[in-house]
């Protein structure tokens, strides 16, 4: 049985009533008569009432289920009048704290803390404070403007409620403007309660509120459920990201204190932030910087003319970009840096920063620079930063050479100029993720203030790293597109996902007659027709298709009579041209014409390609004539008797070849076997009978390698070798030949070294393998449809069987072929040819892959999953 409730009246004139036995009775009410007042449940109003606290602090109890909202026990104010906290009840929700991720910040968000002003209680402000109570959040309530602004400025609330329906007893917009004058308030998100309009009234403008500087403005409604719903979308909406904001302080904090020069720049290049680090190497100040663009500060005439245009091309596209710059200090002087920029995508999925990080590089003209900078910006008479200059300026390791810097060395030699095609800083940017290629780069980094045995030593770690098999690629998520995920898992794994019952043999075609080939006879012996597209053949625009169309389909034997007559192929092998012609003609037939692209047609382009290759003068300066021959035979017969299926499809379905060849490179092993199978079954087509075991030995390991080099599981193996072992060390040859004022040959010592050669032999079929991006758009638009159609055909199949699709983007009617390209690009293109023109020069390919990049963007930002705008496929 409950004892008797005590009455106690406070000095302000409210009247508590409290149950003796609260924890038994929590919510018995009692009512008391006392002249004019009436006292109703745990709160009583007086006639007093005008001389409540200013701040209260409620201890919150549940409402009663059927009597509408309950009143509340003030508790006495601690210090100031304010109180700390509100306690829920045992059977309201918990204030608990919250995680919050901001990009790699993981944060912590304490109990929201709310503060209503209400001059007077009612039950709006009930409605609120029981709203609070059930969201879990820490209230208070101010009675006066005064005690608003003490309170807030006590506990920094993120939620502010004013009542703005009456202006009796305060002004509730200048409460409001006083408490943005504060410095915390740029935080909190304040709202006004308005009162209801009748339906003849006209809707008042909003603008008012928020010039006075509220944020929101809720409409009065004393329902618990309503103001619960509109205090909750504040705290995930508005709140939460105000909280986000807060945590970008420590962040600022980070690049004030960072030693690293850091410049942040818009989407347009205009200057946002600079820290105090790019303020001292630069020696400007923020104010003469942020807001400028780019192109209005003054440019060092020592970079090279086109390297602002390779760093827009990379960073454009969502790349970063690293390499030596040189830039212009306010004084004037010219230092060199280390740059690293990096694209930071925002709003809609674009670039919307590009943030720099600069670091001056080792120099003993910049150490000076920097030095005079320091004596004559900052002397200070202070010994400890005269000792910090000093060390700065150390110069430990003199006359060093850093490959990442080599482009824009290069810029000071203009004979030597004409003859480097392309900036190693485009190497750089490569987003190429092999652990060894990053132990590459610490060492290079590493050398430079390093002393000079040390440095020595490092050369010599190197020169075994670029040696051995130490070039895994690490697939990381480069893209979430599904398209390139897709791509990946389709052409670099073996698909080892066996099921049972379903096998996939193809036919081959070895025992295909050819005898009904119409072939020259000899090279003069071409139609007229096929001679006249012939005459093109050496240009990087001959249109494969037109000789495909005019040869009825065979325009591999006469490509190959035509380049291999070039390159004194006979000559070499001791053949005669009958031969020869045969040998193409039986070739040709094990490719299969029903395939949409692995056909006869790809070979004869990838033949193409590699003779435009083989005549550029850097290639040909690498190689000797084995070298081509094997390079011209390996690109006849890369893809012989292709099924039209990847080596995923043939590893699920368990085919003959996938167990011959036990799942490894499937298909390029076969077709490099297949093909000396072939040649050597019949005297007539044996292009290798006269040749000495030896030159044939050597001939046919050169053709094996480079054959199984087009296997798509070891691309960035091949890449980041070819980069580390080739582009690296010869530019830092080409520049430390200019130091010492000789003329550079660049290749005059490749062909001492073996490794090089089928580094570079290798580099060359993959990227003929793959030319087709890099092609004239007409070409690439066809290439592109015939591949798509071939994938498509796979995905049929597999469902067909019960296969598991291993690229399932590829469904015919859903599949968008401009995103695929897309991913094909940035994933495998883009990288080698830029490694692959740093060595041999292709401006025409790389304009046309530009090209072509914009043509698949333009119609994928259209939603366009067709080769070409409706409106051109209808023409």
């Amino acid at each position: 049985m409950g004892c008797a409730p005590s009455i106690h009246v406070s000095q302000s004139g409210v009247i508590y009533c409290r149950d003796s036995d609260e924890s038994n009775s929590p919510h018995q009410t009692t009512t008391i008569s006392q002249g004019a007042a009436t006292l109703h449940g745990l709160f009583v109003k007086s006639d007093a009432a005008d001389s409540i606290p200013a701040v209260l602090a409620y201890q919150s109890r549940q409402p009663p289920p059927c009597s509408g909202p309950r009143r509340r026990e003030p508790r006495a104010p601690r210090c100031c009048g304010i109180e700390a906290e509100t306690q829920t009840s045992s059977t309201s929700l918990k204030a608990s704290a919250t995680e919050v991720q901001i990009g790699p910040m993981r944060l912590t968000q304490d109990p929201v803390q709310v503060l209503l002003i209400f001059a007077k209680e009612d039950n709006q402000s009930d409605g609120f404070w029981w709203a609070c109570d059930r969201a879990g959040y820490r209230c208070n309530i101010a009675r006066t403007p005064e005690s608003a602004l003490e309170c807030f400025l006590d506990k920094h609330q993120e939620i502010i409620v004013i009542d703005h329906r009456n202006s009796r007893y305060f002004d509730a917009e200048d409460i409001c403007r006083s408490i943005r004058a504060t410095k915390p308030s740029e935080h909190t998100v304040i709202l006004a309660v308005v009162p209801r309009t009748s339906a003849d009234q006209e809707e008042t403008s909003v603008l008012p509120l928020l010039n006075a500087g509220f944020d929101r403005r809720f409409t009065e409604n004393s329902s618990i459920t309503a103001c619960y719903n509109e205090l909750i979308q504040i705290e995930h909406g508005e709140v939460r990201s105000q909280f986000k904001l807060r945590a970008c302080n420590a962040v600022f904090t980070a690049l004030e204190h960072c030693q690293e020069a850091i410049e942040i720049t818009s989407e347009d290049h205009v200057i946002q932030y600079v820290n105090p680090a790019f303020e001292q190497m630069m020696g400007y100040n923020k104010g003469e910087l942020i807001g400028k663009e780019l192109t209005e500060l003054p440019k060092s005439d020592k970079n090279r003319a086109d390297l602002t245009d390779t760093i827009n091309a990379c960073i454009k596209k969502g790349k970063e970009w690293q390499g030596v710059y040189y830039a212009r200090r306010k004084s004037g002087d010219s230092i060199q840096q280390h740059v690293k920029i990096t694209p930071v995508i925002g709003q809609g999925g674009k670039i919307r920063h590009f943030v720099s990080l600069k670091r001056l590089r080792s120099t003993n003209e910049n150490n000076k620079q920097l030095c005079k900078s320091h004596r004559d910006e900052n002397y200070s008479g202070d010994n400890s930063q005269s000792e910090s200059h000093s060390f700065k300026c150390k110069n430990r390791r003199k006359d060093s050479t850093d490959v990442k810097s080599i482009s824009s060395q290069s810029s000071d030699a203009p004979s030597l100029q004409n003859r480097r095609y392309s900036s190693m800083a485009r190497i750089h940017s490569m987003t190429i993720e092999a652990p060894i290629t990053k132990v590459i780069n610490i060492i290079n980094a590493a050398q430079e203030n390093s002393p000079i045995t040390v440095a020595e030593a490092l050369d010599r770690v190197l020169e075994i790293l670029r040696t051995t098999e130490l070039y895994s690629p690490q697939l990381g998520a480069k893209d979430e597109d599904p398209h390139t995920s897709d791509l990946v898992g389709g052409l670099m794994t073996d698909g080892l996902r066996r099921l049972s019952g379903n096998e996939y043999v193809f036919s081959k075609n070895m025992n295909l007659s050819h005898s009904h080939l119409s072939v020259p006879n000899t090279v003069s012996d071409v139609p007229p027709c096929i001679a006249q597209l012939l005459d093109n053949e050496e240009s990087w625009d001959f249109n494969i298709f037109e000789l495909e169309a005019v040869t009825n389909k065979r325009p591999l034997v006469y490509l190959g009579f035509k380049v291999f007559g070039r390159f004194g192929v006979p000559e070499f092998l001791n053949c005669s041209e009958a031969t020869l012609r045969a040998w193409l003609q039986l070739m040709e037939a094990n490719y299969h014409s029903s395939n949409a692209y692995h056909n006869s047609t790809h070979a004869a382009d990838v033949l193409h390609a590699t003779a435009f290759f083989l005549g550029k003068e850097r290639v040909k300066g690498s190689l000797d004539h084995l070298d081509e021959v094997a390079a011209l035979i390996a690109a006849t017969i890369h893809d012989v008797d292709h099924p039209g299926r990847t080596n995923s499809f043939l590893c699920n379905a368990g085919s003959e070849l996938a167990v011959l060849y036990n799942d490894t490179a499937v298909l390029e092993s076969h077709h490099t076997a297949l093909a000396f199978q072939l040649t050597a079954k019949d005297s007539k087509c044996n292009i290798f009978k006269n040749i000495d075991r030896n030159h044939y030995r050597t001939l046919r390991q050169a053709i094996i390698d480079m054959v199984l080099a087009t296997e798509m599981t070891k691309h960035f193996e091949h890449v980041n070798k070819f980069v580390n072992s080739i582009n690296k060390p010869m530019t830092s040859e080409e520049t430390s030949s200019h130091s010492e004022g000789t003329d550079c040959e660049c290749t005059a010592n490749m062909k001492n070294f073996p490794d090089n050669q089928t580094l570079i032999k290798r580099m060359m079929i993959k990227c003929a393998d793959v030319a087709n991006p890099c092609r004239p758009l007409e070409l690439c638009i066809e290439w592109a449809g015939r591949i798509s159609e071939e994938y498509f055909a796979q995905t049929d199949e597999e469902k067909r069987q019960g296969l598991p699709v291993v690229m399932p983007v590829f469904d015919r009617n859903t599949c968008s072929i401009p995103k695929s390209q897309i991913s094909f690009i940035d994933y495998f293109i883009t990288d080698m040819f830029d490694a692959w023109d740093a060595f041999a020069h292709l401006p025409v390919l790389m304009q046309h892959l530009a090209n072509n990049y914009k043509h698949w963007k333009m119609l994928d930002e259209l939603k366009c999953k067709s080769l070409r705008l409706p409106s051109e496929n209808n023409n």
